[in-house]
């Protein structure tokens, strides 16, 4: 177990800096690339298929942590969990033992109809019972605590009473679960809904973070949008070099999912964030050595 820099303590996997595994690198990858320490990938393209992709995950499996990110779970949706989703689930969990496995604070079905997109929840106490409810039942089930990451938002509900932030770290509590800081979308969404992000950030119990998410967002002029196809922001940077200070040094990767560039390039941005890290550290034992001093 180890203590962040909150001084709280985390039972998270400390993986250093990974990416997306994406079919784009595959052969990158698997002719030993360097630069990542470990790989996130998209659950749901390692469900169901007996080809390749499951192939070249086992193979990375033998060489690096691997963390599992879902995007089906609906974890807040009012139709019951998804039996087979959660069996399919199981299975690769027991075939790969990930690291960490995470899904998203949405809903994306109703009435058993799949939607195509993390839809947000309205923040109530109602929905926070229900979500917290439903996490218990996923992680008894898989008997693996999961991570929820905070969603990009555009539009709030009028019905929300519950900050975001607060919202997700009694989640968290209630459930016993892990959250997933998409550093991206607290400054898209801070944006889009104009509140403070760094005061988000503050309000997130440091313990509870177990992994961090870096991307890069389109300006469309009324609105910011997560698209996942370009560098990192100058601003998101920033904000995430305040989370390493308030949370420490929780697994951190980029994710970059259009408009993808050669490898070269994507280490280049995770390599900035280590820098990053760094730099935090650094300033941490100058403190340090000064008060001892």
């Amino acid at each position: 177990m180890s203590v962040g820099r909150a001084g709280v303590a985390a039972d998270w996997p400390r993986l250093g800096f990974g990416v997306g595994l994406r079919a784009e690198h595959y052969e990158d990858v698997l002719a030993g690339a360097k630069g990542a320490d470990w790989f996130e990938v998209i659950t749901e393209n390692y469900i169901g298929t007996r080809g390749r992709p499951l192939a070249v995950l086992e193979c990375v499996r033998r060489d690096h942590p691997v963390a599992l990110h879902g995007v089906s779970l609906s974890i807040g949706s009012a139709d019951p969990l998804d039996r087979r989703y959660l069996k399919a689930l199981k299975d690769l969990v027991d075939r790969i033992e990930p690291a960490l496995i995470s899904d998203h604070l949405c809903w994306s079905g109703v009435d058993g109809r799949a939607l195509f997109d993390l839809l947000p929840l309205p923040l109530t106490e109602e929905c926070l019972n229900h979500v917290a409810e439903r996490v218990r039942r996923v992680q008894d089930y898989l008997g693996r605590r999961i991570l929820l990451e905070n969603p990009s938002s555009y539009l709030g509900w009028r019905a929300s009473t519950i900050p975001e932030a607060e919202f997700l770290s009694e989640l968290a509590e209630r459930a016993d679960c892990g959250l997933l800081l998409d550093v991206n979308n607290v400054y898209v969404s801070a944006v889009n809904l104009d509140f403070d992000a760094r005061a988000y950030l503050d309000a997130i119990p440091a313990h509870r973070v177990g992994q961090m998410h870096l991307a890069g967002f389109s300006d469309m002029g009324t609105h910011l949008f997560d698209t996942h196809s370009r560098a990192v922001s100058d601003e998101v940077w920033e904000l995430y070099r305040h989370a390493l200070e308030r949370i420490g040094p929780a697994a951190s990767m980029v994710e970059w999912d259009d408009e993808i560039p050669p490898w070269s390039r994507l280490i280049e941005e995770l390599d900035r964030a280590r820098q990053i890290r760094d730099q935090v550290l650094f300033a941490d034992e100058i403190g340090r050595a000064a008060v001892a001093g």
